[in-house]
């Protein structure tokens, strides 16, 4: 085997046993290389995204309490006793009740 042959085959099983993350070192762009502005306006597009979805969180819960309230307003509307006295007072309004 020549030298150049061995020296080929020696940078061949180095680069097949290169660990991961070495890989990825040599893959990344550098940090002012092309890459980092990409980098940049993802970074900018996750910040709206999580500001959209925390605003979209507020209104799911403020909603939500409305219409808790609202539920709660309504069930004590329906109790029998306060039931019972809304049909007496809308027939006394109407004048079908003597009372």
């Amino acid at each position: 085997m020549s030298m150049r042959e061995h020296a080929g085959l020696i940078a061949r099983i180095r680069q097949i046993r290169r660990t991961p993350a070495e890989a990825d070192e040599h893959a990344m762009p550098s940090a002012n290389g092309p890459g980092q502005d990409e980098l940049q306006a993802l970074e900018a597009r996750i910040a709206h995204l999580e500001q959209l979805v925390q605003g979209l969180q507020d209104s799911v819960h403020r909603e939500s309490t409305r219409l808790s309230k609202r539920i709660g307003e309504l069930e004590a509307r329906l109790q029998p006793a306060a039931l019972g006295r809304a049909l007496s007072k809308d027939a006394r309004e109407r004048g079908l009740s003597d009372r």
